[in-house]
């Protein structure tokens, strides 16, 4: 146990002699006190105590319920009866549970058509917004309002539009002629209306970050293509592509996460229909965990969907990371 000495100014024992001259070359001798060495030991850890908050906040929420959702795993439980111990009861399960793979069909061609999508959608607006554009913050800002409204309060407004007989998209389709589009009730077409309504509601941030991304690229590089008689497309294909590979990388990875996260659109516009075609990983979930009460085998789904969506991020990441090196 050490502590500070008023005589050498270092870190001696506690409970020891200290001897050191003064300015006029008289030694003096002192015992280091056990109150300095508490406050030399209260100042070394007093950054604990400001890791003291996020550290409650992650066992609570964050390694308990998973900790938790781990122990479900192996057990059934309706909430209401003890648990009871089934083993991999839950895992034989899901693989024999077709509703399992039409949900994760469902989410993955959510996927094919969200991605991109979402990655052409968000770059053409951002190359827009990053020219000399007359009230370019205005549409800034009209662009990332829709990522700030509640989701459920976006998902009602498309409800309207989608509506068979007085929406405005079949509205306006009946005034040039053409015939009226189940847009909630095909099976064909639920899922790619739910994918054009979530591309709306979070194409705002991804044009953000495209635009971080665009503020990056040095305009001398520009400024050389042109003296060099590149074209514009040229310029875009060659510069602002490979450039912007980094963002496309990081956009594409919050896309396929956010992407299996779809929950809010399905549940309030189909419920899952029509024929289960909009049934996502997410709501099949939360049907069993909330409706069916079936919360051993929902985290057992869950923590399979956990396992399938880390091998696609790292599939994307290994193949895009190779196109970034090339």
């Amino acid at each position: 146990m050490f502590g500070v000495c008023h005589h050498c100014a270092g870190g001696c024992r506690a409970g020891t002699a200290c001897a050191d001259r003064d300015d006029r070359g008289v030694e003096q001798v002192s015992t280091v006190s056990t109150r300095q060495t508490w406050k030399s030991r209260f100042g070394d850890r007093s950054g604990y105590g400001m890791v003291l908050p996020y550290a409650i906040f992650f066992l609570v929420f964050v390694a308990y319920p998973l900790a938790f959702s781990l122990l479900l795993v192996f057990h059934r439980w309706n909430i209401v009866t003890p648990m009871e111990w089934i083993g991999l009861k839950n895992f034989s399960r899901l693989f024999q549970d077709p509703l399992f793979y039409a949900s994760l069909w469902n989410t993955l061609v959510f996927l094919l058509l969200h991605i991109p999508a979402q990655v052409i959608v968000a770059l053409g607006f951002a190359l827009l917004l990053n020219g000399r554009l007359r009230g370019r913050g205005f549409f800034r800002a009209i662009y990332f309002l829709p990522v700030v409204v509640s989701g459920v309060v976006v998902t009602i407004l498309w409800q309207q539009l989608y509506a068979y007989d007085n929406g405005l998209l079949n509205g306006m389709l009946t005034a040039i002629g053409l015939g009226r589009v189940p847009w909630l009730v095909d099976p064909h077409v639920a899922m790619p209306a739910i994918a054009v309504m979530a591309t709306w509601k979070n194409v705002g941030i991804y044009i953000v970050l495209f635009l971080a991304g665009l503020q990056t690229i040095p305009t001398e590089v520009y400024d050389a293509a042109s003296v060099d008689g590149a074209s514009p497309f040229r310029q875009f294909r060659h510069i602002t592509l490979p450039m912007l590979q980094p963002t496309m990388i990081v956009i594409v990875v919050l896309s396929t996460i956010g992407g299996f996260s779809l929950f809010i659109e399905p549940y309030v516009l189909t419920g899952g229909g029509p024929m289960q075609s909009t049934l996502s990983g997410m709501l099949y979930i939360y049907n069993q965990g909330f409706y069916f009460n079936h919360m051993g085998y929902a985290a057992t789904l869950g923590f399979v969907y956990a396992v399938i969506i880390l091998l696609i991020v790292l599939v994307q990441r290994r193949v895009l990371g190779k196109e970034e090196a090339a």
